[in-house]
Formats: C-alpha cells, structure tokens, sequence
C-alpha cells in the first residue's frame, strides 16, 4: 500500500506541477495567486483519500461533493493535459525544423497564452459533452448463432451489464435510465459482468429495490469485479444477493435445457483472499460440452488454455477507457477493449464499455451500454 500511495502521488502530483508550470508561464500570476492554486491543487490531489476516508466516517453528503469536485477536476486535468502535449509536440516540431532548415518559423508558433487558453475551453468544453455522454445509454445487440442452442428454445435473450459503479456519483437517475434500456429488451436472463458497486454500500438499499424489479424468467447472475473488493467483499456480495442476483464465484450451474453459465472472481481476490483461487481451466473442463457454456468474467483477458472450453466470455471493467485519448492505452493493453472478437477453437468473447463511470463522471468517445445478446438455434 506504502508504494501504491509513493506512485500515487508522485503521477498525479507531477500532472499538477505541469498544469501549475503552464499556467505560470500563460498567465505570470503573482506569489499569491500561485500559493492559492498550489494550496487548491493539494487539495485536490488529496481528494480520492479525503472522498474514501468521509465515506468511511459517515459524512457521505460531503463526500459526494468531493467526489463530483475532486474525479471532475481529474478528467479536465487529463483532457488539458493531453491537448496541452499535442501543442508541445506542435511546438516541438517548429523548434525542430527551425534548427534542422535553419530558417525562421516562429510565425507558425502558438504563444503561451493563447496556447494555455485553447486547452483550457476545450477541455472544458469535452468535460461538459463528456458529463452528459456518460447518461446517455446505448444498446448494443449482439446475435450469436450455434447448434448447441436447443431447437426447440430457438431463441434465447441475454441481457449485459457491467461497470455500473453504483456509490457517490451513480445513484438512483442513472440506475433507472439503465434498468430502463434492461426492461426495454425483456430479457430472459440478466447477467453483471462485475464492478456493479464501487465504494461503501451502507446507505443503498433503495437501489437494491430497483434492481429486484427485474425478474427475467431464467435468473440472474453475477461475477465480482475489483471494485466488489476495493468496496468490501462481504458487504459487496450482500448488496449483490439482496438485488436478486446468484453469484458465481469460481462456479457454474446448469440451467435445464438451455445452457450451462460459469463465472470466476476478479483476479484482485488473489490480494484479499490469496487462499481462494480458482483455476479457470479447471472451472470451464468440469461443463458439459454439448451445452452452450456462458462464461462470465470481469476482466477481457482470454487464457490461452480455455479457448474452445466456452463458448462465449463476456467481460467489461475496460470501459473502453472512459475518456478518450486513454482509449489508445487501454487499446493496446486488452486484445480486445471493446465489442466483439472471435477467439480460435470456437470460442468467442464480447468486453461491454460498462454502463456506469469509475472516477470522473464523464465518458468521452465511450459512450455507456447495456448490451442484448441473442443466441439463436442454428444447425451450423
């Protein structure tokens, strides 16, 4: 915890100092000014430990306001960052063919100011766009073909949601327009793909009522995500089972005549319960073959072992980076951060965006989903 907390605050602290170094330079404010926005900085680079530690003690209104305040400031921070780098890189350039042509090109450059202010109404602009991105729901379908879907079934309809991050932020409107888009699609099963709660969980009983609206013919079902354990694990799964949902812990069930559904914990269980590991090989070997086996796990990493074991995976906790450009990292990471990829030995594996926001309420170039996969009866 020690170097999680040294790397912590050495990123984000270094974020600041580059903001605070731009807006010396655009705006050449005096030692008062700057003591103020070095004091509001501290502030809020201490706001994700002051947001968990009022949570913990109570004090959730205050906490609520320093998560709107803190996780806001966080996005716009990253978005005049990355637009602020493109600029560099701009400036860069110029500096690089005026030494290389030795020629003047200073008239193309960008001073300071102006530079500082361009980046500033944009991302302040996008985090306005981004604030309201991140309620406006999609659905995303999904038909998946197979023999193993019994004929006389034809059709079955799955409904998806992860990453809903219900705490501080994603309280009762944003549960609702999502249940509404779940209700909408009338599913026959739901499934939560894990991280459906995010901080304490004392004071969400309303939301508990929502989701026990939801009553698909064959069940519910969900799998732990990190954030279940960054929660509270035991207070993590009561939330979960008193929404109606079975949680499959490095389990699977068989539903008769349709299909055989299987799901595994996050990865992050192997630091709170290092005793508890299930091999995911092992899970998936013990299925039926002849049944369309769902598996279901929060994180879209394949292992090389269990392809051909399931049929389809389907994950999120990506959340196709939330806000672009860190949709280019989480790109490069996942083989696949969002949609749809078909995986060798007959396996193939859906990564929803999530439905809900982790941090800074806002979602830019990654709109929120529920998704509706349908498995229909196929003799190919």
């Amino acid at each position: 915890m020690t170097i999680f907390l040294l790397i912590f605050f050495l990123l984000y602290g270094s974020m600041h100092l580059y903001v605070f170094l731009k807006a010396k330079a655009a705006l050449a404010f005096n030692m008062q000014a700057g003591i103020g926005l070095a004091i509001f900085m501290l502030i809020m680079i201490s706001a994700p430990f002051i947001v968990r530690f009022s949570e913990k003690a109570g004090f959730e209104l205050f906490a609520r306001f320093m998560s709107y305040l803190g996780y806001t400031w966080l996005g716009a921070l990253f978005l005049f960052i990355s637009l602020s780098l493109v600029l560099d890189v701009y400036r860069f350039c110029i500096y690089s063919g005026e030494v290389i042509m030795k020629k003047d090109f200073s008239y193309l450059a960008i001073p300071n100011s102006y530079a500082f202010f361009i980046c500033l109404s944009l991302a302040i602009l996008i985090t306005i766009y981004g604030y309201f991105e991140a309620k406006n729901i999609r659905t995303e379908k999904l038909i998946v073909r197979s023999p193993k879907i019994p004929s006389e079934i034809g059709r079955l309809r799955i409904v998806q949601i992860s990453d809903v991050h219900l705490g501080l932020i994603v309280r009762e409107e944003r549960l609702k327009r999502i249940l509404g888009e779940v209700k909408n699609a009338d599913p026959d099963i739901l499934v939560s793909t894990g991280d459906l709660v995010d901080g304490q969980t004392d004071n969400l009983s309303s939301l508990t009522e929502l989701l026990n609206e939801i009553n698909p013919r064959y069940g519910k079902f969900a799998v732990t995500g990190n954030h279940e354990f960054y929660a509270g694990l035991d207070q993590s799964l009561k939330f979960t089972k008193d929404a109606g949902f079975t949680i499959l812990r490095g389990a699977h069930l068989d539903i008769p005549g349709l299909i055989a559904i299987a799901g595994i914990d996050d990865p992050q269980s192997k630091t709170y319960m290092p005793h508890r590991e299930t091999e995911e090989n092992e899970l998936l070997s013990g299925l039926p073959h002849e049944k369309f086996t769902l598996f279901l796990k929060h994180r879209p990493i394949v292992e090389k072992h269990s392809t051909g074991l399931f049929d389809l995976q389907l994950s999120g906790h990506v959340h196709k980076g939330q806000i672009f450009p860190f949709s280019i990292i989480t790109g490069l990471y996942y083989q696949t951060h969002a949609g749809y990829t078909k995986l060798s030995n007959g396996s193939q594996l859906y990564v929803s965006r999530g439905a809900g926001t982790w941090g800074p309420p806002i979602r830019f170039l990654s709109p929120p989903e529920v998704t509706i996969i349908e498995l229909v009866h196929s003799d190919k």
